[in-house]
């Protein structure tokens, strides 16, 4: 495995340089490349076939979220990050290394290690989720699901990017390189293709197999493989997840067109996604039990059913689980509901 890290090293710290000379439409010319080169792929070779006219709707969708999220960040500033970068290059902690290509690849691996911890804690905390969950509800993972971003969680990387920038003092062509590099690789691990090889690859960095898994319906196997280009990260922190999802996207119903996704984002993540555990006979057998005391308790005066029932269940349920995050308190609707583990803001 340590051969194939520092030939990438090798690899990443010329190819940072080569893109560090490049303009931003050079840079976007080559973006436009790869994305049709992938996109290509994946129509002739695809890992899994998926229906035309779902596949068409994906695209549309994500087409239309990235041009209205491109408008949105060149109202606010068209370059706000190369700005940024113009002002504070000479001023953060990267200015004590003289070496170009260390300084550019460490500057690289922090971002990715910034981006990895942001999308860990996408997945944990509720007032994040809501937004992240935009780019997991594409039921037709795709090379234009790399795009499929809501508003809000981009300017939240956005400003990420923008404190990262004046810590370190990124110059602005690094700025440029990593953002297209970056890019590069959202779009490969996206792409719905295999390869030989894929699974050696990985070893170092995240590959479409891995991503799968990220997208994969289950939570259990969704709140893994964070990283955006190394998988080193996941390994690192023991979130790894190597399996083949039966399904891919989320469990609740959810819009598959641009402004409904806009609008989706501010919806909170409901409880569909995550499991509910189920009343077995024996288990509802000790809550009627539970029940009957209460209501021998009280003489069996009636009005009281319904509560002693839930109040019950409630208890049955704390003795047979114990105090498990994300019980919550049980109504009359809802049956045993188990409240989402993500932990709030």
């Amino acid at each position: 495995m340590s051969s194939e890290i520092m030939s990438l090293i090798t690899f990443l710290e010329s190819y940072l340089i080569w893109l560090s000379s490049m303009s931003g439409v050079l840079a976007t010319f080559t973006l436009l490349i790869v994305f049709v080169v992938l996109a290509a792929l994946e129509h002739n070779y695809p890992e899994r076939r998926l229906p035309f006219k779902q596949l068409r709707q994906s695209y549309q969708a994500n087409a239309g979220l990235f041009i209205f999220n491109s408008i949105v960040i060149s109202l606010l500033s068209a370059t706000p990050l190369l700005m940024l970068a113009d002002r504070y290059s000479d001023l953060g902690l990267l200015r004590h290394i003289s070496n170009p290509a260390w300084k550019a690849l460490l500057s690289f691996l922090l971002l990715d290690l910034m981006l990895y911890l942001w999308h860990q804690a996408s997945h944990r905390f509720d007032c994040l989720w809501m937004f992240h969950k935009v780019h997991h509800n594409d039921p037709y993972l795709n090379v234009s699901t790399a795009f499929r971003i809501h508003i809000v969680e981009l300017l939240i990387i956005t400003f990420l990017k923008a404190a990262y920038i004046i810590v370190l003092g990124v110059d602005k062509t690094m700025v440029l390189a990593n953002e297209t590099i970056l890019t590069l690789f959202v779009m490969f691990h996206h792409t719905n293709i295999s390869f030989y090889g894929e699974k050696r690859l990985g070893l170092v960095i995240i590959v479409p197999y891995l991503h799968r898994a990220h997208h994969s319906t289950e939570r259990n196997e969704h709140d893994s493989n964070y990283g955006g280009v190394f998988s080193i990260w996941d390994r690192l922190f023991g979130t790894l997840a190597e399996l083949e999802p039966a399904e891919i996207g989320i469990k609740i119903s959810s819009p598959q067109t641009a402004l409904g996704l806009v609008k989706f984002g501010f919806t909170p993540a409901g409880p569909a996604s995550v499991p509910v555990y189920e009343l077995d006979f024996s288990l509802k057998s000790m809550i009627a039990e539970a029940a009957y005391y209460k209501a021998e308790k009280r003489a069996f005066t009636p009005g009281n059913e319904l509560r002693d029932w839930l109040e019950a269940k409630r208890e049955i349920i704390r003795m047979v689980y114990g105090d498990k995050p994300g019980i919550k308190q049980l109504n009359a609707s809802d049956g045993l509901s188990i409240n989402s583990p993500f932990t709030l803001c």
